[in-house]
């Protein structure tokens, strides 16, 4: 059966054994890329497919990388995972462009560039995140590129991932945070931040091994480390909300402080927030064990997420 991996040559990303990080990120980069043009390549409205192609441009593909590498390392085709990594990629595009909305966070730039809703307008942002989100599932039921009962999976844990009680859920809470009088604790803090950016991150890593219908024991160490990996990002976010420089971002910062919003810096201090995130990733690290030197390209993607300036 067709899918939308039928109408070109696709480069692989499995072509190697291993390769260091910062390669292996560029790989996935370019996949996504020509991935992206494959599945927008037909639409009867130009204008919301630019906004679609806008809002996937520019960004790191962490997450897709996570899915395309956890599924090397479990000896999955890349044929069958880059459908998931464009997936993932997709909702995170999604949540971005409504993040940014005025009734949201009202911001005007987003990887150095105008916002979705400042280049085109606000009905356009929305429509736009709508059609990443759909585009997501669509991309998980392209028939032929993994078994049924494993594509069902993989739909169910994203979009519980995605959902209430994952992604929006937290950011729901953070919304919620700004209008209390009292600034949520540390344990808030860590399931708001848990739902809004590592449930993505962590559905991420482990897709890899829900491809291989992989045992217990290799799903739980990718589980494992997605959820210390996806927090890590998120303290490093808000260690770069206080140190971070705003051009080399392409966005704002010091928005926490100027709200008055409680955060793991404002918990722990500048140090107390790097040493936590260092712990987590030194357990990210070490929850690939079982995977030995097969493990070592993630590793250097914990070690990146807490070393990275923007």
């Amino acid at each position: 059966m067709d899918t939308f991996l039928s109408g070109r040559k696709f480069d692989r990303y499995d072509d190697l054994e291993r390769r260091p990080f910062e390669g292996a990120l560029k790989r996935a980069q370019a996949l996504i890329s020509a991935a992206k043009d494959e599945a927008l390549g037909q639409s009867f409205h130009p204008e919301l497919t630019g906004a679609m192609r806008y809002a996937l441009a520019g960004g790191k593909g962490l997450r897709a990388f996570l899915v395309l590498e956890s599924a090397r390392m479990n000896g999955v085709d890349t044929r069958m995972s880059l459908g998931p990594a464009l997936a993932i990629e997709c909702i995170h595009a999604y949540s971005l462009i409504h993040d940014d909305l005025p009734c949201m966070d009202d911001d005007d730039l987003r990887r150095g560039q105008p916002t979705v809703h400042r280049k085109w307008n606000e009905h356009t942002a929305v429509l736009a995140g709508d059609a990443l989100q759909t585009l997501a599932f669509d991309l998980l039921c392209q028939p032929g590129y993994a078994d049924p009962r494993v594509q069902v999976k993989l739909v169910r844990t994203l979009a519980i991932a995605a959902g209430h009680n994952g992604m929006v859920g937290g950011q729901m809470m953070d919304i919620a945070a700004e209008s209390r009088e009292t600034p949520y604790s540390l344990t808030q803090i860590k399931q708001v931040q848990q739902g809004k950016t590592g449930a993505l991150i962590r559905w991420s890593a482990r897709a890899g091994a829900l491809l291989a219908d992989a045992n217990d024991a290799k799903w739980q160490a990718l589980d494992t480390y997605g959820e210390c990996l996806g927090l890590a990002f998120q303290i490093w976010d808000d260690v770069l909300d206080v140190e971070g420089d705003a051009e080399e971002m392409g966005k704002a910062v010091g928005k926490d402080e100027t709200r008055g919003k409680a955060t793991f810096v404002s918990h722990m201090g500048l140090d107390g927030a790097k040493k936590y995130a260092a712990e987590l990733v030194h357990n990210a690290c070490t929850a690939l064990d079982i995977y030995e030197e097969q493990g070592e390209c993630l590793r250097e993607a914990a070690r990146f997420v807490i070393s990275r300036r923007v």
